[in-house]
């Protein structure tokens, strides 16, 4: 599944839209000047069978030319002007203000529409960054803040600095890396600057190698409860592969971030002794391949599936088990799509009679994306 979007999906109503009969401006002169041709033929007409002197004829025929000119122009420049103003407002930074007349059947109306367009993107993008300062101000002064109070009780002599205060502080440190690091692959994605390292290999002892070190890293998540994680040991992880000599053809370091993201994802939110389950099975194309991690958890509603892999987006699943809600900085699931698209496959939610399943498609020896 693709970022919408700074990106919007065209829906089927745009393509079965009654296309609209443009009059160009250049035709609409050329009107104008036939206009003023013929009337000014039809008053000397006039005046050669009425015997009407010239000067009075000619006269009448530039004011009526005039005031149509001048009809014609002000329906022209009116709206260059209003799109002036509306562009002078988004180079202020006011995205709100939009160009009237975008239904014209002409180029104005058409570039009309264009700067409409722009300011909706313009104005998305501005609400997205205001977003992410905010969410990313707020997800770093939650582990700094936790990280101060426990060195200032440290300090002050309130608590002693002991292994389970030191074990305390070293996860809001821990934490507080591991979201530098996320923003770190995010600006790299919006710069553009990751390129793809893809090459063969057998996918069962590389998923394999996945789950143990996601088994290895709950084995070590052993906190004090004041950091508001809990230990998730008591998921069970079950790799299923077929045919078990499966080969693909992706990067492995970033298909191992696609794979890390998931089930870690799956793991917070799997019941007590709940499992999850990651499936790879060969894709329609030569080395592709179709991966599921499918919990047991609570799952995700389908009004707010199009937007799980949104960056800082963490659901609003009231039934949840574990760590889900333990300051996680919703950003998993937009590096995994991030990665994902950069192989040019696809990921999406996919339908599941019980909890979550996340389906991942790579295309193997297609012409990669850069």
């Amino acid at each position: 599944m693709s970022r919408p979007g700074p990106g919007r999906p065209h829906t089927g109503q745009s393509a079965r839209r009654p296309r609209r009969i443009v009059i160009s401006i250049k035709t609409k002169l050329g009107a104008l000047v036939v206009g003023a041709v013929l009337l000014t033929s039809c008053l000397a007409l006039v005046a050669i069978r009425t015997s009407t002197e010239f000067r009075y004829i000619t006269v009448f025929a530039m004011i009526a030319t005039l005031l149509i000119t001048q009809f014609v122009a002000q329906s022209l420049t009116a709206p260059l002007d209003e799109m002036n103003t509306v562009a002078g407002s988004i180079s202020r930074g006011d995205f709100s203000r939009r160009v009237r007349g975008a239904d014209r059947r002409d180029e104005l109306g058409d570039l009309a529409s264009t700067i409409n367009r722009m300011a909706d993107d313009l104005e998305a993008v501005d609400r997205h960054r205001k977003e992410l300062v905010a969410n990313v101000s707020h997800e770093l002064r939650t582990p700094i803040a936790a990280l101060r109070a426990v060195l200032e009780n440290v300090v002050d002599g309130v608590s002693e600095a002991d292994p389970e205060t030191m074990r305390s502080a070293l996860k809001q440190t821990e934490r507080l890396g591991r979201l530098v690091e996320t923003l770190l692959d995010l600006s790299r994605l919006d710069n553009g600057v990751v390129t793809l390292r893809a090459s063969r290999f057998e996918v069962w002892p590389y998923l394999s190698g996945v789950l143990r070190e996601a088994n290895l890293a709950a084995s070590q998540r052993g906190l004090s409860s004041t950091s508001g994680l809990h230990r998730r040991t008591d998921v069970h992880l079950h790799l299923d592969v077929s045919p078990p000599e499966l080969v693909a053809h992706a990067d492995a370091e970033r298909l191992h971030q696609v794979m890390a993201n998931l089930i870690d994802n799956a793991v917070k939110h799997s019941p007590p002794h709940g499992r999850v389950t990651v499936r790879a099975r060969r894709g329609p194309y030569p080395d592709s391949l179709e991966l599921e991690v499918e919990d047991e958890g609570p799952g995700i509603p389908e009004s707010e599936r199009h937007k799980v892999f949104e960056r800082f987006n963490r659901g609003s699943a009231k039934d949840r088990q574990g760590p889900g809600s333990d300051g996680g900085t919703g950003l998993g699931l937009a590096i995994a799509r991030w990665a994902v698209d950069l192989h040019g496959g696809g990921i999406g939610v996919a339908e599941s009679s019980r909890g979550c399943r996340i389906r991942v498609t790579l295309p193997g020896r297609l012409p990669l994306r850069d």
